[in-house]
């Protein structure tokens, strides 16, 4: 039996939970032609609504091309051009009429084209004689999708990441470019909200105000509760109310780790689910991230660490420079806790929420919180 508990971001929209008004929001934006700056911390669900987004277009818009692709490996403009590329060929197979224009334009670009030997899609690498015909490259690709006279939806994920690039002028660059399109709709995607914050906020930034904000915030126990019980029951289990608001809360809703939670309690297969095998499931993950948690250790100094565990025994910190909480971990000084606090946030370990009541702090990784809580 299958397990329907998917860990990857999206197969079907019957194993995916909810989104129901973000995503009507995304489609709304998409048929107006509204560029999209969707923010989100790692793991909550980010990349599954893209794909949600892009199947709903599919089935009910397919007037509506859609192209996805992920930078966060990236490092260079080049990587930039190569996996955009690609995502095109993808998206717009060769014996179509489109794919077949794009091939022909690749190959005036004299690449080194080979195919992935898994998937056997299509790669390349481009050579290029000067840093302007790079760029020429990028503008060429874009030029070629806003003629085809049919509206694209481009998503590209974790965009943050052009801030590493040595190309100090990629968000102007882009910004140019897309900026002259009609009939593109472009969808940024980020994890590293202070990054994406600054770029669309910030009014001394090329894409300031250029675009609508779709933020994801945790999905309701309501919901989340249905949706639980409705899978197992689909597949002849049965599990009891305490059982699944124990899973909501160990896993504080956190897509991610409450659909690896069901996934591995599911795995285990017992056919009525009680509190004693969702705990015996927390645990067995647990015992299988021991040797990843074990090396952060070695990553961090023991300040770093320290605090790290201070945060995960609280679960969420308001004030982290409040005397009551560096006198309980012995953290030292209110500026002592600010510098571990940027420290762990660039690291991507810790998570900051920002309302309009304060900032609270957790760690990123529900499954390491909880093992540190045991420290």
């Amino acid at each position: 039996m299958e397990n329907p508990f998917v860990i990857k971001p999206y197969k079907s929209k019957d194993l995916f939970c909810d989104r129901e008004k973000e995503l009507e929001i995304m489609v709304t934006n998409c048929l107006n032609y509204s560029d999209m700056t969707l923010i989100s911390q790692r793991r909550i669900g980010k990349t599954g609504l893209i794909m949600r987004l892009m199947d709903e277009l599919k089935e009910n818009h397919s007037d509506i091309a859609t192209i996805y692709f992920d930078i966060m490996a990236t490092r260079t403009l080049d990587d930039f051009i190569k996996l955009f590329a690609e995502a095109i060929m993808k998206s717009f197979k060769p014996k179509t009429s489109i794919g077949n224009k794009f091939m022909t334009l690749i190959k005036s670009m004299r690449p080194q084209l080979t195919f992935d030997n898994i998937t056997g899609e299509p790669q390349f690498q481009l050579v290029y004689q000067s840093p302007q015909e790079k760029v020429q490259t990028l503008q060429g690709l874009l030029e070629f999708l806003d003629s085809q006279g049919i509206h694209i939806v481009i998503a590209i994920d974790e965009f943050q990441q052009i801030r590493e690039y040595p190309e100090q002028n990629m968000e102007a660059l882009l910004r140019t470019y897309i900026q002259h399109t009609q009939n593109l709709t472009f969808i940024y995607c980020g994890s590293k909200k202070h990054m994406m914050t600054d770029m669309f906020v910030n009014e001394k930034k090329p894409f300031y105000s250029s675009t609508s904000f779709v933020t994801l915030k945790k999905i309701s126990v309501e919901s989340y509760s249905s949706f639980i019980k409705r899978l197992f029951a689909e597949n002849g289990r049965t599990i009891d109310e305490d059982s699944v608001h124990f899973i909501l809360d160990w896993t504080r809703r956190h897509t991610y780790y409450t659909q690896m939670l069901c996934h591995t309690v599911f795995a285990n297969r017992a056919e009525s689910i009680g509190i004693n095998d969702v705990k015996d499931a927390c645990q067995q993950l647990l015992s299988q991230g021991e040797s990843t948690y074990l090396q952060y250790r070695q990553l961090l100094t023991a300040k770093q660490w320290n605090f790290l565990i201070a945060i995960a025994k609280e679960g969420s910190v308001r004030n982290i420079t409040s005397a009551e909480f560096l006198g309980k971990y012995k953290i030292g000084s209110p500026s002592t806790a600010s510098r571990l606090v940027e420290a762990l946030l660039e690291k991507g370990l810790i998570n900051d929420d920002v309302t309009i009541t304060g900032t609270s702090y957790e760690l990123n990784e529900v499954f390491l919180s909880r093992w540190l809580e045991k420290m």
